[in-house]
């Protein structure tokens, strides 16, 4: 192995780097993808201090002929938000309870990497209309979830390598993008200045936005990213690399919106779970960094594990316009001399390349159920359609009777009931937003307003997009037409789009209307937006607003009407759709350089409310006992009874299809009071307009558990005539709540097990969806695919993931679910240990079949072993 380390000197200041150019490379650093560049400095300059080795860099070298191969990974920091980081920082907190209990020093439990956590997942949209929406909003994000940011602030004062970004700042991914990333940065490691590519983790699955910037990141599991922090290796198989080679430019009223979906709908085709993407191509490097964003940012929806953008000149451009630009020297420098910047004169070796003329993006929106579901906007009426007649036959073309301050209105089937420009995905792209403000102004003009049904929201992911947005006039336009700025925050993406009109909400409950969103968000899984809306579909800022003009989608907006004007004349979207040339004109003049550094100057600070929680540093964090929101979760951390690799007379809890996400096991969103999360609240005295979301109690494992398969849209097939988080125990028993049935398991000492079908917890990277089937006695899961973060968490948490072996499924085995199952073949979990399941039914026949035990390392072995991560470390750290 080559020495590469080595002096560099920059403006007058000598660092250390390792000079991954000069490694011994067969073919040159050139043949190499600049993710794989990456990623084999990390194992380079890692193995001077002893933690990776020459196998490992042959490993990371192999990327092509022996992908899959397990290294350890060591990323410069870790991202979170709220929703992730509060049950992360409630483990960390109960670890350091759990070392005093062990006879260990609390203060081992320490970031030893840098990790900043920002508020972004709590802000709900109450209130849309009006000057004061945001204010109202903020308060009353503030008495919901005051307790929850003491937890935080407790954290950025009693840990050393933590901060907080308060409420009302911005998105994490969005601030990540404008801020935080510098693409290189200086450690201390080794004991002198080194210079080192920025990677990140994040307990975020969108994460991966950041790799626009050119830095390498991804979402990880809430327990993979406290174990990094704490100083374990990120194990990682050595990914395929999968080069799309963009050319030609995007068609006039075609935006990053529309090419993003387009490259879901054909990656997740491709099938790249697990795998690196990486762009390159004169079409790359004619991207602006706000598109790279949007395309990054939804890496997780095509499959990969990052969507990544090698740094260019229009890379370092955009620090500079950001206001780092002693990063951007930096970074040039560096990347220059090693090798890692991004050459146009070669291509590297990937191992498969696809190809996409951006010429050929149509605009676009996806939906109903998943953000691949890519949509021709001029076929939407024909798929709306489609899919009405599958949920209602015979309504299409109806409409429902309702009234508002004493007036009948008729609202139509499909009609809007959210639209909403919300989500770092596109709202960190001027032009979108500006093009929004633009056909909001002309909109305006001819005098248009979305129905008094459509409820509509402006959500942006940074306050710097007020501030352009007031710079060129159209606030005040964009309001005019009910976009009120209502928070700085996730907000509607992430299931927070508040309560619908109450007309609304009687029409769907008492008349059978069916609804739809629209929203610019990256996801749009079944009661994800709202509980009582049926279809969301996935489009631009400028599409939101166009449909909540038309305030229906059953209608050809590129060649229907839209609306009338005062004079009743018909008002048609290209006559006030807004020219590329118009937005760039607005573009240049609104977005300065000087927002950026005013707005995060002080982005640590926080408001006079944030400011004014009291907290006292300490080591151990002062639990309350009363508390419905923080609970010590000190069942994570004790080890597994009996032999982790013994299951035997195991029953199915659940039976689940195809693309069953994470949203489904533990949703995020409104807690219904006669679900058992909402029981259990009822039951400490909480009032059913208190409770919150699930989201915002992660850090109560009693909520979390019972709220486990609390999906009022998830499809058990033990009960195929309910819908909702039901089972039953057998067949033609009673029907009754999966957590209720999963407390009888417990009580009888049956261990269990699901089964499920393909892209099993696909979506958020939210560990409760491996937490809370762990609490509820899951032992394995048996599906025919995994998502790459679940199968993480899972792993994390002691449950072991298995899949049927190709071709086979829970029908083509003839499996009803109702069987007695035991797993053989497991002495040392092994990776790609295959096992024989067998599975007795009722009536006393055996079903035999194969599973491969989905584990990648000796490490998470040892994970499972260990009852999870967390007893693991902790044994470690003790």
């Amino acid at each position: 192995m080559a020495n590469i380390e080595r002096n560099f000197t920059i403006d007058g200041k000598t660092y250390r780097i390792f000079d991954v150019s000069k490694a011994d490379i067969p073919d040159g650093i050139g043949s190499l993808p600049y993710s794989i560049r990456i990623l084999l400095e990390n194992i380079l300059r890692k193995a001077s201090l002893g933690k990776a080795s020459a196998e490992d860099v042959h490993k990371v070298l192999a990327y092509r002929s022996s992908p899959g191969q397990d290294i350890p990974y060591y990323p410069a920091r870790v991202l979170m938000q709220d929703f992730t980081g509060v049950p992360a920082v409630v483990d960390l907190a109960a670890m350091r309870n759990a070392m005093v209990a062990r006879g260990g020093d609390p203060k081992k439990i320490n970031p030893l990497i840098p990790v900043d956590l920002v508020i972004d997942h709590s802000v709900q949209i109450d209130f849309w209309q009006g000057k004061n929406a945001l204010q109202k909003n903020v308060e009353m994000e503030y008495t919901r979830n005051s307790e929850r940011y003491r937890l935080l602030k407790w954290a950025a004062e009693s840990m050393d390598n933590f901060r907080v970004v308060p409420p009302n700042s911005g998105i994490c991914h969005q601030i990540n993008f404008e801020n935080l990333g510098r693409i290189v940065r200086e450690s201390s490691e080794g004991g002198s200045p080194t210079l080192i590519p920025d990677t990140v983790i994040g307990t975020d699955s969108h994460t991966t936005m950041i790799d626009g910037l050119g830095i390498m990141g991804w979402g990880v599991g809430g327990i993979e990213a406290e174990a990094v922090l704490l100083g374990q290796a990120y194990v990682m198989p050595v990914p395929e690399v999968i080069g799309v080679k963009l050319t030609g430019k995007l068609p006039a009223g075609v935006s990053a919106s529309d090419l993003v979906l387009t490259l879901t709908e054909m990656l997740r085709k491709e099938g790249v779970v697990g795998k690196f993407v990486e762009y390159f191509g004169p079409g790359m490097s004619a991207l602006p960094l706000p598109d790279r964003a949007t395309v990054a940012n939804m890496s997780p929806e095509y499959g990969a594990t990052m969507g990544y953008f090698p740094v260019d000149d229009s890379t370092i451009r955009y620090l500079k316009e950001t206001g780092r630009e002693e990063a951007a020297a930096l970074s040039e420098a560096y990347l220059k001399e090693t090798g890692m910047f991004f050459s146009p004169d070669s291509e590297a070796r990937y191992n498969k390349v696809l190809h996409l003329d951006l010429g050929s993006v149509r605009p676009s929106v996806a939906g109903p159920y998943r953000p691949q579901d890519r949509i021709d906007v001029s076929d939407l009426p024909r798929v709306f359609g489609d899919e009405l007649e599958k949920n209602a036959p015979g309504s299409s073309g109806k409409t429902v009777k309702a009234h508002i301050n004493g007036t009948e209105i008729e609202i139509p089937q499909g009609a809007v009931a959210i639209a909403s420009i919300t989500s770092c995905t596109n709202t960190s792209n001027p032009f979108v937003m500006i093009g929004a403000g633009l056909l909001a102004r002309k909109a305006r003009a001819r005098g248009l307003k979305p129905p008094a049904w459509v409820k509509t929201s402006l959500a942006p992911g940074s306050q710097v997009v007020l501030d352009y947005l007031e710079r060129a006039g159209l606030v005040d336009d964009l309001e005019g037409i009910g976009f009120t700025v209502s928070a700085f925050g996730c907000a509607t993406c992430i299931g927070n789009s508040g309560p619908l009109p109450d007309f609304v909400t009687e029409a769907v409950d008492s008349e059978g209307l069916l609804t739809a969103s629209v929203s610019s968000g990256n996801r749009n899984f079944e009661a994800r937006i709202h509980q009582k809306v049926r279809f969301n579909f996935l489009g631009s800022p400028l599409y939101v607003v166009a449909f909540a003009l038309a305030g229906r989608v059953d209608l050809d907006i590129m060649k229907e009407a839209i609306g009338k004007d005062a004079e009743g004349r018909e008002v048609f979207l290209k006559d006030i759709w807004p020219t590329s040339d118009e937005i760039n004109s607005v573009l240049g003049s609104a977005v300065k350089s000087e927002d950026f550094v005013k707005r995060y100057a002080e982005v640590f600070q926080g408001d006079v409310t944030w400011r004014s929680l009291k907290v006292d540093k300490s080591e151990l964090f002062p639990w309350d006992l009363e508390s419905t929101y923080i609970r010590e979760p000190d069942l994570f951390f004790d080890p597994p009874e009996g032999d982790p690799g013994v299951i035997e007379k195991a029953r199915a809890l659940g039976a689940f299809g195809d693309s069953i996400t994470t949203d489904h096991i533990s949703p995020a969103g409104t807690i219904a009071a006669d679900y058992p999360a909402g029981r259990y609240l009822q039951e400490k005295g909480v009032l059913q307009r208190d409770f919150n979301s699930y989201g915002s109690r992660r850090g109560n494992h009693e909520v979390m558990m019972r709220g486990t398969f609390g999906n009022i849209r998830i499809k058990n097939q033990l009960v195929p005539e309910k819908t909702g988080g039901y089972t039953r125990r057998s067949p033609g028993s009673e029907i009754e709540f999966i957590y209720d049935a999963a407390t009888k398991y417990a009580e009888e000492g049956t261990p269990l097990i699901l089964l499920a079908g393909k892209e099993y917890g696909t979506g958020s990277s939210r560990d409760w969806a491996a937490k809370g089937p762990r609490l509820q006695g899951v032992r394995a899961v048996i599906a025919e695919s995994f998502e790459r973060i679940h199968r993480s968490n899972l792993v994390g948490m002691g449950v072991l993931p298995f899949t049927f072996s190709r071709g086979d499924s829970v029908s083509s085995l003839g499996l009803s679910g109702f069987e007695t199952y035991s797993i053989s073949g497991l002495e040392d979990f092994a990776p790609g240990t295959t096992v024989e399941v067998s599975a007795k039914s009722l009536e006393g026949k055996t079903i035999r079949f194969k599973a491969t035990l989905q584990i990648y390392s000796r490490v998470e072995a040892e994970f499972i072993k260990s009852g999870g991560v967390l007893p693991y470390v902790l044994e470690e750290l003790k």
